[in-house]
């Protein structure tokens, strides 16, 4: 740094990491390049640049935390409480668990939801359930993504349901997935139920409406 002012070591490594910082943040922001994400997306480079215009709209760091998620998602829902279900759909888009959405997290989770295979659709509805990511949903995961979706819909559901409607659609569900009756549900079972039982996959068609 060409300044006439003497500075400290200390104060001279205080400002080479600040801005060491800044230029890693921008880094970390700066999304993947368009070619790349036509690439790796079902989006073409039209729609990629109107998403991002959107997302830089609402989040100009180019990344969303948590709070800033939840905010946006109960926008949507402003009938009932959507704060559970968007922590779930939250760490579904983190795929890197570092505590943020890219937008690259978001263009990929969107291409698989809006237009990937119903297989993709499958696993990606897999990894939301799964909420420890251990491979494995249990009865409790899935209660507690359930009960977030109709806390979500609040007073929209027709007729107003029970208390005890999403237990009892667990408990349906977990039967007819648990194949082996071992308590948990994997992947192979999950996607097999749910493509061979139509009741399941119009309920799991819930997803369209929430996400």
């Amino acid at each position: 740094m060409s300044s006439t002012r003497k500075q400290t070591p200390t104060s001279q490594k205080r400002e080479d990491s600040v801005e060491d910082e800044l230029e890693l943040s921008a880094v970390r922001h700066r999304p993947e390049g368009l070619e790349q994400l036509e690439a790796l997306t079902r989006f073409n480079r039209k729609e990629l640049q109107i998403l991002y215009r959107g997302f830089k709209n609402e989040c100009p760091s180019g990344v969303v935390n948590e709070d800033t998620f939840k905010d946006i998602y109960s926008q949507f829902f402003p009938q009932g409480d959507a704060s559970t279900y968007a922590h779930f759909l939250f760490n579904a888009f983190d795929t890197d668990k570092d505590g943020s959405v890219s937008f690259e997290d978001f263009v990929m989770g969107l291409s698989i939801l809006l237009r990937g295979s119903v297989q993709e659709k499958l696993n990606w509805a897999f990894n939301l359930y799964d909420i420890n990511k251990d491979g494995y949903i249990t009865k409790e995961e899935m209660l507690d993504i359930m009960k977030a979706i109709y806390d979500m819909m609040g007073k929209c559901t027709h007729p107003l349901l029970k208390d005890d409607t999403p237990r009892q659609h667990v408990e349906i569900f977990f039967q007819k997935m648990d194949k082996n009756k071992d308590g948990v549900v994997t992947i192979d079972e999950f996607i097999d139920c749910c493509q061979n039982d139509e009741n399941i996959m119009r309920s799991m068609q819930l997803f369209d409406n929430v996400i």
